[in-house]
């Protein structure tokens, strides 16, 4: 992990989102993109010079980057590279353009978690950037105090197409020195016996030297309240789950996680896209 990006629209879930990649980029001597979005009104924009040589876009920018410098100069990121920009784009393909440009590791984005558009990261915004990065995205919607990740659920039907977001998992617990709860939930739709679901994740986990693990079956009434409860009763620190890159947040199960483990869920959220 050596590139973080961290979307802002200044608010304080924006700032739980750095302070929290503030933790990982110094256990990982990584650096911090600190990225601001100006998505401007049609009227304002020129066909010439995309609206930045317009008096008021050049003030929208200053000020932008003022309150960019602010925020580098806070002490939570003292001995960190923090490099911000400002773009006029959309919020969520302008995320992702600066990722595919930028050799990404990571995006870490702030979120009210509900369905309130207030800000810029709300929403819709948060899902379509869940659904397309093809780097893992982690959402923060709480202050994130000291960010120990020490236990991270990941919840999966272990399938073939999960092996490759599962590396990437597996190099993030690594960084983060995290205890991995491999997890099968077990749903009246979609129902395995125990003995079956070990025999999945048995033949998932034989190609991997994994140390600091376990596994679980866990059943509940659908597979969004068998993570979160699962989670709970765990005391887990962080969720992961994979997604497909559809027009909602599928999910490998028989159906599709609801996009209320996004909004709802109040521990962190790491997706990796399939």
């Amino acid at each position: 992990m050596k590139h973080i990006l961290v979307p802002t629209d200044f608010s304080e879930q924006a700032e739980y989102a750095l302070k929290a990649a503030a933790v990982l980029a110094k256990k990982n001597n990584a650096s911090i993109y600190l990225l601001h979005l100006l998505e401007l009104p049609n009227q304002m924009s020129d066909a010439v010079s995309s609206g930045k040589s317009i008096p008021e876009v050049i003030l929208f920018i200053r000020k932008a980057n003022e309150r960019l410098e602010n925020i580098k100069s806070q002490s939570y990121l003292d001995g960190i590279v923090v490099e911000s920009s400002v773009q006029l784009e959309k919020a969520f393909s302008g995320i992702l353009s600066f990722n595919e440009t930028n050799e990404i590791d990571l995006i870490i984005m702030g979120s009210h978690g509900s369905s309130n558009t207030e800000h810029l990261f709300i929403g819709s915004n948060t899902e379509k950037v869940v659904r397309l990065s093809k780097a893992p995205v982690l959402v923060i919607k709480k202050a994130p105090g000291e960010f120990q990740i020490e236990k991270i659920v990941f919840a999966s039907d272990f399938s073939k197409e999960t092996k490759k977001p599962f590396k990437k998992l597996l190099k993030f617990s690594q960084d983060t020195n995290a205890k991995l709860l491999l997890v099968m939930i077990n749903t009246p739709n979609s129902f395995k016996t125990t003995q079956k679901s070990d025999q999945i994740l048995e033949k998932f986990l034989r190609k991997y030297d994994l140390e600091n693990y376990s596994t679980h079956v866990y059943n509940d009434t659908n597979v969004e309240n068998g993570i979160t409860n699962f989670a709970e009763s765990q005391e887990a620190d962080l969720i992961s789950i994979c997604t497909h890159g559809r027009t909602r947040l599928s999910h490998f199960f028989s159906g599709s996680i609801s996009q209320g483990l996004i909004n709802h869920e109040s521990r962190p959220v790491l997706t990796f896209r399939i």
